[in-house]
């Protein structure tokens, strides 16, 4: 699988290290990571960003998108590429999460990280079950619009019938 999916929640020890979780590590290593993952404070939201080449190349394509010397243009990428720290991987999975990084996504002693698809990020606990329901919520009050556009028809009635 090369997705970021599930989630996993992981001590940081007196050192602040945390082991990335071994599905996720395995992802980065397909991705093509050089020992280490793109890790930014995430722009809306207590959390942190992270993943490997995949984001990387991501952020390139929406500045990409953007005009050159734009204001728009260098304030995603101050916000995105100003802020990245990369984060070696020891042998061990684990990172080190410098303090401002911690700081900003509110981590004491434990870590949740969440898949995204293309990155994951890294929450506290507390502060991603809030999330976690509020998505589910949204989720819920928009779910007729997921199977708009798809295709799908239900079965119960002769909509495809009519000229």
């Amino acid at each position: 699988m090369d997705r970021f999916v599930s989630t996993f929640t992981n001590k940081i020890d007196a050192k602040g290290r945390v082991s990335i979780p071994a599905p996720f590590r395995g992802v980065l290593e397909r991705d093509g990571y050089a020992g280490g993952i793109y890790c930014y404070p995430s722009i809306d939201a207590p959390a942190l960003d992270a993943g490997g080449e995949r984001l990387a190349k991501k952020i390139d394509g929406l500045l990409s998108g953007l005009p050159d010397y734009s204001d728009e243009r260098d304030e995603l990428s101050v916000a995105l590429y100003g802020d990245v720290q990369v984060l070696g991987i020891d042998g061990d999975g684990r990172i080190v999460l410098p303090e401002s990084l911690r700081r900003h996504a509110g981590l004491q002693d434990l870590v949740t990280f969440v898949g995204l698809g293309d990155k994951f990020q890294m929450w506290a606990p507390q502060a991603f079950e809030e999330r976690r329901a509020r998505a589910r919520e949204k989720a819920q009050e928009h779910r007729k619009l997921f199977g708009a556009g798809s295709g799908h028809r239900s079965s119960g009635g002769d909509e495809g019938a009519r000229e």
